[in-house]
C-alpha cells in the first residue's frame, strides 16, 4: 500500500475515534486506558471460545465469568468452522457466533472479537480452512494477493455480520475491540520485507472496515498506528506499547497450558497467576485477558498441534466442564475486586515508583484531588520481607503483591488465599444399556469390522509415495497406502535364517502397518517431533504379499512460519530389509493405491443408523479396525458427564451422531517431571508444574449434557489398534461435598469487607469464610478445624505442635446448619495456644 493511502486511512480512523456516534458508546483509547463513553476503564477480560462448549453451556459460562469479576469476554473467530467449503457458510449450533455475542451482551458484559482470521489456538490448521491451501499461487500470511483477497473477504463478512446485528459498541452493541492477525510478530522475520508490507496491509484493511471501535494486534511491536499492539505471555508487566498514545494491554495471560497426547498435565498455581495480574496493573496496565477463562473441549477433529488432546481445560478458572475451579476462581475474583477499588486512581494518572530496596517495588497512583492507590511488590523468590511505606510496616511474602486501595490498608495479597478450596469428586458407573434392551448391563454392543486396505470406489493408483494432507485435503484423519507385490521363492529375503524387517519413514503423525491383512505394528510421533520411523519384523511368503499402511493425522500444524507447508503421511522410504543377509528392497517408487478415509466414514457409521451392525456374533475385543456401537441411558442428575475410555486404544467417538473428539488413553506421559506440589515462587513456564506423570495423558472425555437424552442414546466408537469397549464407564463430575480454607493471622480482611465504614476497616484480624457450592446445601459437619500451626493441604490437614482446644467447637457453632459462615482468625476468637508464634486457622467442612 502506498504511504499516502496509509496516511489517509490513519486520518480517517482518527476522525472515527474522535467522533461521537448517535447509536451507542463511543470507544477510543489514550495512553492510559480504553475509553468507553468518554470514561477511561480498567477492564478484566477472559477468553471463552464458543465452539469449545455448547450453546446450552454459554449462558452459565458467561454468568460465572461475570460473577468472577470479568468485564469482557474474548473469543477468536474460527474461519474453518464457518466456511468449511469456499462460499458455503455455517453459523449454526456451536458455531453461532452472533448468538454467543448477544448472550455476552445480555449478561451486561463487553466483547473482544479476535477475528484474525489466523487464530493459532491449538486449533486444526490454525483456523484456516484446508481449501485455502489449494488456491493457485497462494502463500499464507504474507504479501500475497490470493491470500489477502481471501483474508479480506472473510474478515469483511464477519464484520458485516456484526454490523447487521448492531453488535459493535458504536451501534450500541457489546463489541469494544477487534483483533486483526495474531502473534505475527513472533514469526514475521521469516517473511522478510513481504511480512512487513503484509502487516501494513492488514492494518489498513481492518481500518477500512469501519467498525467504530479500536483494532489490536497482539505480539506485534511494529503495529501501525492507530492499531494497538498488545502483549501475550505468562507475564506482561514489563511490556511497553509502541506509542505513548496507546494503552498497555495484555490479550493473553496464560492461566495454565494446553495438554498434548503423550504429555503430563500442566497447571499454574493461582498465587503466581494473581501475582502476574497484579504486577501488570501495578506497572500501568489497564486491560488484561485470561487465556483461557474457560478452555472447554476440542470436539470433532478440531484440535491442532499436532497431538493436542481433546481436553482444552487449560487449568482455567472454569474447568473443561464449566465448573468453578477453586481456589483459582475465587482468589482471582478477590483480586479483581481489589483492582477495581483502585480504578479511579489507576486511570487518572501515571504511576510513581518510590524506592523500597532490592527485589522490592512500590508503585503509587496519586492525584491532585486526593485519590491514592498503591501496590507493594516483593519479586524475590526466597524471603518474606517487612517494608516501611508511608510510615507503616507491611509484611510482603516472597513473590507477591499487596494492593492498597487507599495507600494505607492492604485489601489483598496475591500469595494469601482467602477463597475456599473445593475438591472435585467423580462418580463412576458402568455403561448402562438402554432400558428397552433385554441385554445385561454393559453387554449390549454390536460391531462392524473396518476392511483392511482398499475398500472404496474412489481409490486411485499413483507411482511413488504421496504426501497425506495434499491427498486427503483433511477430509479424514486416515489415508491408506496399499501395495501388492510378488516375492519369488528364491528371493534372498526368504532364505533360511533371514529375518525380514519392514522399514517405514513418515512425516507423521502415526501409522499402522498390515501385512497380508494382519497388523504387524504401529508407530506414532509426539508433540515435539511428529515424524515416525518404524522397523517391524515381518513374515513374508512366496508369491503375492500385500502391504497396507494406514497413515493418520492427529490434528494439523497450527503455529510457526510457513506452517501450512508442514506435511504428513508416509513419504518414505518404505523398504524391506533382510537383516540376516543385507538384502534391501525399496518399495517407495512402486505403484501404490490410495484411499482417503475409511469405508465406515463413507457409509456414515458414526450415526449408528447402518443396517450392517452385528450383534449376534461374539464381540471382537483387542482387535484393530473395529467399529463399536451401543445404546445407553444418560447418567442420572444434571452434573457434567464424561466417558472414561480406559480399556480402549486409540480412535474417535460419537454420541448421538456428534463427535466428542479423538480418544487415546494408551498414550502415556513420561514418568519424570511431576511433583506433588509446585512452588509458585519464581517465574512460571509451561513445564514447571506438571501432574499425572506415567499415566494416560487423557482418560476422561467430555460428553455435553445437551447432547444426551434420558434414554436411547447411541454411542459409536472407531477403534484403530484394539480395545475392550465393555470396560469403558461413565463419570459425572461434581464440585464435591468437601470444602476447605486455610487463613493465617497475617491475611488481609476479605476484600468483600472493604468499605467506607471505618469500623469495618479497623476490624481486628482476618476472617475465614466458608460457603457451600450449591444453593440447596448447608454445612453439615466439620471434618477438621485447628487454630495454631496446622499442617497439610485440603483433604489431608493435621494438627501441628500448637492447636487451640476450642478450634472444633468454635467452628462447629459458627458454621454447622448454615449455607455460609465467617470466623475471625485471631486469639480473640480461639485464645492463644502458643504465644509469639504466627498462627493460622485450617478448616475442612462437608456440605449436604
Amino acid at each position: 500500500m502506498a504511504s499516502k493511502e496509509i496516511l489517509l486511512l490513519v486520518l480517517c480512523w482518527g476522525f472515527v475515534v474522535l467522533a461521537t456516534t448517535s447509536f451507542g458508546a463511543n470507544v477510543t483509547y489514550d495512553h492510559r486506558a480504553v475509553v468507553i463513553g468518554g470514561k477511561r476503564r480498567v477492564l478484566i477480560s477472559g477468553s471463552i471460545h464458543y465452539p469449545r462448549s455448547t450453546p446450552e453451556m454459554w449462558p452459565d459460562l458467561i454468568q460465572k465469568s461475570k460473577d468472577g469479576g470479568l468485564d469482557v469476554i474474548e473469543t477468536y473467530v474460527f474461519w474453518n468452522l464457518h466456511e468449511p467449503v469456499r462460499n458455503q457458510y455455517n453459523f449454526e449450533g456451536r458455531y453461532d457466533l452472533v448468538k454467543f455475542v448477544k448472550l455476552v451482551a445480555e449478561a451486561g458484559l463487553y466483547a473482544h472479537l479476535r477475528i484474525g482470521p489466523y487464530v493459532c489456538a491449538e486449533w486444526n490448521f490454525g483456523g484456516f480452512p484446508l481449501w485455502l491451501h489449494f488456491i493457485p499461487g497462494i502463500q499464507f500470511r504474507t504479501d500475497n494477493e490470493p491470500f489477502k483477497a481471501e483474508m479480506q473477504r472473510f474478515t469483511a463478512k464477519i464484520v458485516d455480520m456484526m454490523k447487521q446485528e448492531k453488535l459493535y459498541a458504536s451501534q450500541g452493541g457489546p463489541i469494544i475491540l477487534s483483533q486483526i492477525e495474531n502473534e505475527y510478530g513472533n514469526i514475521d522475520s521469516a517473511y522478510g520485507a513481504a511480512g512487513k508490507s503484509y502487516i501494513k496491509w492488514a492494518a489498513g484493511m481492518a481500518l477500512s472496515l469501519d467498525t467504530g471501535v479500536p483494532w489490536v494486534m497482539c505480539q506485534q511491536s511494529d503495529a501501525p498506528d492507530p492499531i494497538i499492539n498488545t502483549c501475550n505471555g505468562f507475564y506482561c508487566d514489563q511490556f511497553t506499547p509502541n506509542s505513548n498514545n496507546k494503552p498497555k494491554m495484555w490479550t493473553e495471560n496464560w492461566s495454565g497450558w494446553f495438554l498434548s497426547f503423550g504429555g503430563a498435565v500442566p497447571y499454574r498455581p493461582v498465587e503466581d497467576l494473581a501475582f502476574a495480574v497484579a504486577r501488570f496493573f501495578q506497572r500501568g496496565g489497564t486491560f488484561q485477558n485470561y487465556y483461557m477463562y474457560h478452555g472447554g473441549t476440542n470436539f470433532d477433529r478440531t484440535s491442532g498441534g499436532p497431538f493436542i488432546s481433546t481436553s482444552y481445560d487449560y487449568d482455567a478458572p472454569l474447568d473443561e466442564y464449566g465448573l468453578i475451579r477453586q481456589p483459582k476462581w475465587g482468589h482471582l475474583k478477590d483480586l479483581h475486586k481489589a483492582i477495581k477499588l483502585c480504578e479511579a486512581a489507576l486511570v487518572a494518572t501515571d504511576p510513581t515508583y518510590p524506592s523500597l530496596g532490592p527485589n522490592l517495588e512500590a508503585t503509587v497512583y496519586k492525584t491532585g484531588s486526593g485519590l491514592c492507590s498503591a501496590f507493594l511488590a516483593n519479586i524475590g523468590t526466597n524471603s518474606d520481607v517487612t517494608v516501611k511505606f508511608n510510615g507503616n510496616s507491611y509484611l510482603l511474602p516472597a513473590w507477591s503483591v499487596s494492593i492498597l486501595p487507599d495507600c494505607k490498608n492492604v485489601v489483598f495479597n496475591t500469595a494469601k488465599i482467602n477463597s475456599v478450596t473445593l475438591v472435585p469428586s467423580f462418580s463412576r458407573q458402568s455403561l448402562q444399556v438402554a432400558a428397552d434392551s433385554s441385554d445385561a448391563i454393559g453387554s449390549g454392543w454390536s460391531y462392524i469390522n473396518e476392511p483392511v486396505g482398499i475398500s472404496k470406489d474412489d481409490a486411485f493408483t499413483k507411482p511413488g509415495l504421496l504426501e497425506q494432507i495434499n491427498t486427503t485435503a483433511d477430509q479424514s484423519d486416515y489415508l491408506w497406502y496399499s501395495l501388492s507385490t510378488n516375492i519369488k521363492a528364491d528371493e534372498p529375503l526368504l532364505e533360511d535364517g533371514s529375518k525380514t524387517v519392514l522399514h517405514v519413514q513418515s512425516l507423521g503423525h502415526a501409522l499402522h502397518a498390515f501385512i497380508n491383512g494382519k497388523l504387524v505394528g504401529s508407530g506414532y510421533g509426539s508433540s515435539s517431533n511428529a515424524k515416525v520411523t518404524v522397523d517391524f519384523p515381518i513374515a513374508l511368503a512366496p508369491g503375492k504379499n500385500t502391504f497396507d499402511l494406514l497413515s493418520l493425522t492427529v490434528g494439523l500444524q497450527n503455529y510457526g512460519a510457513f506452517y501450512e507447508k508442514t506435511g504428513a503421511g508416509i513419504t518414505g522410504p518404505v523398504q524391506l530389509k533382510g537383516s540376516g543377509n543385507g538384502t534391501n528392497i525399496d518399495l517407495s517408487s512402486q505403484q501404490w493405491t490410495y484411499q482417503t478415509g475409511l469405508k465406515g466414514e463413507e457409509l456414515n457409521f458414526p450415526s449408528g443408523s447402518s443396517t450392517q451392525w452385528d450383534s449376534k456374533s461374539t464381540l471382537p475385543k483387542l482387535q484393530p479396525l473395529v467399529w463399536y456401537k451401543t445404546t445407553f441411558d444418560a447418567p442420572a442428575g444434571s452434573e457434567p458427564v464424561a466417558i472414561d475410555f480406559t480399556g480402549m486404544g486409540k480412535g474417535e467417538a460419537w454420541v448421538n451422531g456428534q463427535s466428542i473428539g479423538r480418544y487415546w488413553p494408551t498414550y502415556v506421559s513420561q514418568n519424570g517431571g511431576c511433583t506433588d506440589s509446585c512452588n509458585y515462587r519464581g517465574a512460571y513456564s509451561s513445564n514447571k508444574c506438571l501432574k499425572n506423570c506415567g499415566k494416560p495423558s487423557q482418560s476422561l472425555y467430555h460428553v455435553p449434557r445437551s447432547w444426551l437424552k434420558s434414554s436411547g442414546n447411541t454411542l459409536v466408537l472407531f477403534e484403530e489398534i484394539g480395545g475392550d469397549p465393555t470396560k469403558i464407564s461413565f463419570v459425572t463430575k461434581q464440585l464435591g461435598s468437601s470444602l476447605c480454607s486455610h487463613v493465617t493471622d497475617s491475611h488481609p480482611l476479605p476484600v468483600d469487607m472493604w468499605g467506607s465504614d471505618s469500623k469495618i476497616q479497623r476490624k481486628p484480624g482476618p476472617v475465614l469464610s466458608l460457603e457451600c457450592p450449591n444453593p440447596n446445601q448447608v454445612i453439615s459437619s466439620i471434618k477438621f478445624a485447628s487454630f495454631g500451626t496446622p499442617l497439610g493441604t485440603c483433604g489431608s490437614f493435621s494438627r501441628g505442635r500448637c492447636s487451640s482446644a476450642r478450634s472444633l467447637s468454635v467452628v462447629r457453632q459458627a458454621c454447622v446448619g448454615s449455607k455460609s459462615c465467617s470466623i475471625g482468625v485471631s486469639v480473640n476468637t480461639f485464645g492463644d495456644p502458643c504465644k509469639g508464634v504466627m498462627k493460622s486457622l485450617a478448616v475442612e467442612a462437608s456440605c449436604t
